[in-house]
């Protein structure tokens, strides 16, 4: 599983000219899932995204990296992209072997986001599988890349 997790100060998402998510200040989330992944995967991958300390103190002064986004009551757009399991190594057209299936990746995709709702936060998704435009107002810029392969 890979996410591309951004600190934002706002997000959306569009699908033809529909904003259909949108946050304030919180987390970005492009989340790809590969074939290999399981609950485990999502388990680790949603505590991670929760608790990570990417946010300054309540008067926005001091230690940039003391809160997490459950410490500020952040909120999260959560978006499917499976191109994140692009492999570009070879040719001129990425791979995708090792994205997981429509299927599978839409139900892993769907438990992840309910993991990341019994945070008591909010969170909004983009629609799985459309072509959407994402719009990211990204705060600092601040922008890692998690990872969590079977192990």
């Amino acid at each position: 599983m890979r996410v591309i997790i951004q600190r934002v100060k706002s997000s959306q998402v569009t699908i033809n000219g529909i904003v259909v998510g949108k946050i304030g200040r919180g987390l970005n989330l492009l989340v790809g899932i590969a074939d290999t992944d399981t609950e485990v995967e999502l388990d680790w991958m949603a505590r991670k995204c929760l608790d990570l300390r990417l946010f300054s103190g309540n008067d926005g002064h001091g230690d940039r990296w003391e809160k997490s986004v459950q410490e500020i009551g952040g909120e999260l757009l959560v978006v499917s992209q499976f191109t994140l399991y692009g492999d570009c190594r070879k040719g001129r057209r990425p791979s995708f072997s090792r994205s997981a299936t429509p299927e599978s990746a839409k139900k892993l995709y769907e438990k992840f986001v309910e993991k990341l709702r019994q945070s008591g936060l909010k969170v909004e998704t983009g629609e799985f599988g459309a072509m959407m435009e994402v719009l990211i107002e990204n705060d600092g810029p601040v922008t890692l890349i998690l990872e969590r392969e079977k192990e």
